[in-house]
């Protein structure tokens, strides 16, 4: 996700449309600020990521939920 806005240790990020307000707690040791991207687990921010990794990551995800939902080849 990208961080839109950042308060203290909380981070309001966004991906896809979609909205969450994530814990930057884990990440104290790096520098981030808005328009970082961050992968996000369980509420909290794990991740630093490059803007390149984060679109690889969503496409790859994509893919995976595509294949999923086709019905399975014989």
């Amino acid at each position: 996700m990208q961080i839109m806005e950042i308060d203290g240790f909380n981070a309001r990020c966004s991906a896809k449309g979609v909205e969450r307000d994530v814990s930057l707690f884990m990440l104290q040791e790096d520098e981030v600020k808005v328009g970082d991207y961050v992968m996000i687990h369980v509420g909290y921010a794990i991740q630093k990521m490059s803007e390149a990794d984060a679109r690889s990551s969503w496409e790859l995800l994509d893919q995976i939920i595509e294949e999923s939902s086709s019905p399975t080849r014989s």
